[in-house]
């Protein structure tokens, strides 16, 4: 590897490492908490996010289905009714108009993956700011996410949130979306959530 790309890739997994060392653990021990009182209390998990935060929402439907044995359901995995409903309501509105079909109750838990959090006054993630407006106003559910340095709405408005500790502002995407994917299965794995052993875990 040449000189330049190795002192990035170290440099890399310096930044990494500081921003693991400096997670506030006790808000990842709130969102297990809650997810623990989701799945003992028989609620669903509904998991948003756009872009990268859209693709660990999917992943993480996958996990605490198979792992931990709850119903789990993400906002962007239908695409036909997806992207109808931004035709025809707007992207700012598809995601809130889809959880309201849901009937959320008090057992359930709405879960954010995002970099910025959301901002109408930035706009920025509109689609997350009135959906988890409408989640707080309107329901009864539980707010958890996991978040970029600067918060956002979700930070704003959760039950739980860890907001990640990134220092350095040109790499703020790439980190908090490889984080969130490092907690999220973290969280999926907490003896209290997991249920089902993974294949190679059942193998050893």
């Amino acid at each position: 590897m040449k000189n330049k790309e190795s002192n990035f890739a170290n440099k890399y997994i310096e930044q990494t490492i500081d921003i693991l060392n400096n997670i506030n653990l006790e808000d990842i021990q709130k969102i297990v908490s809650i997810i623990s009182k989701t799945k003992n209390n028989n609620g669903r998990l509904f998991f948003i996010g756009v872009g990268g935060g859209a693709a660990h929402a999917s992943h993480a439907v996958n996990d605490f289905r198979k792992i931990a044995g709850i119903q789990s359901y993400c906002v962007t995995d239908n695409v036909s009714e997806l992207t109808a409903r931004i035709n025809d309501e707007s992207w700012n509105d598809s995601y809130y108009q889809w959880l309201s079909l849901n009937n959320l109750q008090s057992e359930d838990t709405v879960f954010v993956f995002s970099v910025g959090g959301g901002s109408e006054d930035k706009n920025i993630s509109n689609n997350i700011v009135r959906a988890l407006e409408y989640v707080k106003k309107e329901t009864l559910s539980k707010v958890v996410g996991i978040v970029g340095p600067n918060g956002g709405f979700t930070s704003k408005v959760a039950d739980a949130c860890v907001v990640l500790p990134i220092k350095e502002k040109e790499q703020i995407t790439p980190h908090t979306e490889g984080i969130q994917s490092i907690i999220s299965h973290m969280i999926v794995s907490f003896p209290n959530i997991m249920y089902y052993n993974t294949k190679w875990e059942s193998l050893s």
